[in-house]
């Protein structure tokens, strides 16, 4: 499980990730200099530290890189979600705890994400599968159905 990227960390990943492209340093020094002062020492020190933990990917482009990341935010925020539940020692507890902290509009997501990780209806798939007993007795149209 990775560990939670640091604030600065997060700035970055939070372009790469967001420009979907390999970026390089100027194009995210320029972008958090609108924010805060920073050096392009510091953005260059950044992103090969996150190189180096495996979060981005690098390819070299005359005397400097593109960065690329390796996973999207989606799954990071998923690691990290599961790496906090899996350290609970009641972790039935720990789900309904964070459930009771979703809004509205959290739950619903959280819904379609079980309807999209189970598949069709279960009751629609159990209906398809279930073995059909022939009852002798019943009456068939003319073909014998």
């Amino acid at each position: 499980m990775p560990r939670p990227l640091g604030e600065l960390e997060d700035a970055v990943m939070t372009r790469v990730w967001k420009w979907n492209r390999p970026v390089t340093v100027r194009e995210v020094l320029e972008d958090l200099q609108q924010e805060r002062s920073i050096a392009y020492t510091t953005v260059m020190t950044v992103l090969d530290n996150l190189h180096q933990k495996g979060w981005v990917r690098r390819e070299a482009e005359g005397r400097a890189y593109r960065y690329e990341a390796v996973s999207s935010r989606a799954a990071y925020a998923a690691a990290l979600m599961n790496e906090a539940w899996s350290q609970s020692d009641n972790p039935a507890a720990a789900l309904v705890a964070f459930f009771g902290m979703m809004s509205d509009e959290q739950r619903q997501s959280l819904r379609d994400a079980v309807r999209i990780v189970q598949g069709p209806d279960r009751r629609d798939r159990e209906d398809r599968e279930a073995p059909r007993e022939e009852n002798p007795g019943s009456v068939t149209d003319g073909d014998g159905r």
